[in-house]
């Protein structure tokens, strides 16, 4: 009976040996499946290309000239002489204030004029009759005094009133509110019967000249140095005053008409941000410009025969913002590699400067499934694109025969 149940204690233990032998096997068989797995990725081989190359600097447009219209004197606007929104020309009459204080002064100061004339007609053959009568002295020294004093006086009397006529016919003229430039005019701030002074700080309206106009542009010290040395050497072009012509890119990302003329009127450094303020001057015909609207300024680097564009999803940036991209080596392993850029292409591509070089395959899709050191199976891209063409060309010829039909 012992021994019988010793043999069946014996059978189990053997069993259950034998069962978590199997088990553990089958999990060392998992994991060594596991371990040889091998991921796909998709890679691009890197390869040099002509590129446009050019520099972008945003910017806001501004009016060439901005000029305020104030009144010079104090007074009833009796006219509004222009159309709010309309071009109006240096020295059109764009208010009419009420003249009449102004023109009784006006005449008022022209009849002390006259008055004083008379009297200096009266005044200058007395002092000449007495300078006669004084050489053979026949009047006291005294009298001739007299006589040459009132003729003095008679002509500083005019001097003094031709200078307050000039005064009132001045301030005649500025009841008649003129524009001081030719440009587009603002809406009206005053309307007919607003009083308005002469020392108030409020515009009637604004006059602004939209063509040219400015665009102003920011660029950091170290770019604006940059910027010089390559005009300077003649590697970017400048024209016969020595001015960069430069490209447009409206809002919407089209390209301007017309280039502007890019000058360095910085002429210093703001000490908060680190950037010099640079001007372009651009023509606007056709007014499309506004003021405040958000510009580019485009320069020309010239063509570089041997650039290097990758895909933009291909590179990211690291915390401390470098830029980084996932590279198969030889033996087909993952490595990191930190990129230098230039900005951005068309197509959606970086223009890479440094970290790759010609035949390097960069990783542009499934980089989310590996880590570096991984051993992987690359697939090129253009060749996948080429296969999945063919694949839909051939289903497309497929359902458009007859047999298909």
């Amino acid at each position: 009976m012992q021994i019988g149940l010793f043999a069946h204690r014996r059978t189990g233990v053997l069993t259950g040996a034998l069962f978590l032998s199997c088990a553990l096997a089958a999990c060392s068989h998992d994991q060594k499946s596991v371990q040889k797995k091998v991921q796909t990725v998709t890679v691009e081989t890197v390869k040099t290309v002509p590129y446009a190359q050019s520099s972008s600097m945003p910017g806001r447009a501004t009016s060439f000239l901005t000029s305020p219209v104030t009144p010079q004197v104090t007074g009833v606007i009796q006219k509004r002489l222009f159309t709010e929104g309309s071009v109006v020309h240096e020295g059109q009459v764009l208010y009419q204030i009420d003249p009449a204080p102004y023109q009784a002064t006006y005449d008022a100061d022209k009849a002390e004029l006259e008055k004083a004339q008379a009297a200096l007609l009266s005044a200058k053959p007395i002092a000449e009759r007495d300078r006669s009568l004084a050489a053979i002295d026949a009047i006291s020294k005294e009298t001739l005094e007299e006589a040459e004093a009132t003729l003095k006086q008679d002509e500083a009397t005019i001097d003094a009133d031709k200078a307050a006529l000039e005064s009132a016919r001045i301030n005649l003229g500025y009841t008649r509110v003129t524009a001081p430039v030719t440009g587009t005019i603002s809406a009206s701030a005053y309307t007919p019967g607003a009083l308005v002074t002469a020392d108030q700080t409020t515009a009637l309206a604004t006059i602004y000249a939209y063509d040219p106009m400015y665009l102003d542009v920011t660029e950091s010290s170290t770019d604006v140095l940059a910027l010089r040395k390559k005009f300077a050497s003649g590697e970017y072009k400048t024209d016969a005053n020595g001015n960069a012509k430069v490209k447009i890119t409206l809002e919407d990302g089209t390209t301007y008409a017309h280039e502007g003329t890019l000058q360095f009127a910085g002429v210093g450094v703001d000490q908060t941000t680190g950037t010099i303020t640079l001007r372009v001057i651009v023509p606007n015909p056709e007014k499309l410009l506004l003021p405040g609207e958000y510009l580019h300024a485009v320069v020309d680097q010239g063509v570089n025969q041997s650039a290097i564009l990758v895909p933009q999803q291909a590179v990211v940036h690291d915390q401390r913002g470098n830029a980084t991209a996932l590279v198969v080596d030889a033996q087909n392993k993952i490595e990191s590699r930190t990129l230098m850029l230039a900005g951005t292409a068309n197509n959606n591509e970086w223009v890479v400067t440094g970290g790759l070089a010609t035949g390097d395959r960069i990783v542009v899709a499934g980089s989310q499934f590996v880590s570096v050191g991984d051993t992987v199976k690359a697939t090129d891209a253009t060749a996948a694109t080429d296969a999945t063409d063919a694949t839909e060309a051939a289903a497309a010829s497929a359902a458009s025969s007859p047999s298909a039909n």
